[in-house]
């Protein structure tokens, strides 16, 4: 009798902790996720952005630089032994300029990268206004990350790309992304961690990040950000691919 009970008590624990980690719909997480960033006024009203900062792969460690302009456009820039490299999209079109690689002038980027680029550029990411940008959210309950409880949400964008949100069961920030990426013309899957929540203005703005492929963790990048600074004057030529020079 005791071990019927302790077994009916057991059942009722799992169902009862599944059913806490699902009672939350999306849009109430969503609209907790957005609260805690700092309300979504804030949010929007965040114009233009630079966050600068360092990036490092196994020993080296890249200066880079990351511009965004609402609606839509984004500037990668990094260092290489005094080289610097681009990626971009100005709204319509994505360009590399990688002269370390042997290639002196800007090239069109296209495929699975540029819609990288594409996303990269949305300055408020895939939960903010996640129903007007056709992008798609289900829970799939609960899980650990790093020893924390995580709502897992898999959201299935417009083009058809899904990725994997956790969001801390405690402050509701965003601390792990899953995704499938294109790496070096392999299909990979990508994990991300996002930590070191900061007070910016009264955003909270994740200043270190670790990326890379599941299958390979020695291999993942690190990034420090030392500085963001939002609403500044940035030139949209920035973001337009530049013609190539004659001599190139």
């Amino acid at each position: 009798m005791k071990r019927s009970l302790c077994y009916i008590l057991f059942a009722f624990s799992l169902f009862s902790s599944a059913y806490m980690a699902l009672a939350q719909t999306p849009d109430e997480l969503v609209s907790k996720y957005i609260a805690a960033r700092g309300g979504l006024e804030k949010i929007k009203s965040i114009s233009s952005m630079r966050m600068t900062g360092s990036m490092t792969m196994a020993n080296l460690e890249v200066p880079i630089t990351m511009l965004m302009k609402r609606p839509n456009s984004v500037r990668m820039e990094f260092t290489v032994k005094g080289t610097t490299g681009v990626r971009a999209y100005d709204g319509a079109t994505g360009w590399s300029l990688m002269p370390f690689l042997g290639t002196p002038g800007p090239v069109a980027v296209t495929g699975s990268e540029l819609q990288d680029l594409k996303e990269q550029a949305d300055i408020d990411g895939a939960l903010v206004d996640y129903k007007a940008k056709h992008n798609t959210l289900e829970l799939a309950g609960k899980e650990k990350v790093d020893g924390a409880d995580a709502y897992k949400l898999k959201v299935t964008r417009s083009s058809g790309s899904v990725e994997w949100i956790y969001l801390d069961a405690a402050t509701y920030l965003d601390i792990k992304e899953d995704s499938t990426r294109s790496i070096q013309g392999v299909q990979r899957d990508v994990e991300t961690f996002i930590s070191d929540y900061r007070d910016v203005n009264g955003i909270k703005f994740p200043f270190a990040v670790r990326s890379g492929a599941k299958d390979a963790p020695e291999q993942q990048q690190k990034l420090i950000i030392d500085k963001v600074e939002m609403n500044v004057s940035l030139d949209p030529a920035l973001f337009r691919m530049p013609e190539a020079t004659s001599s190139q």
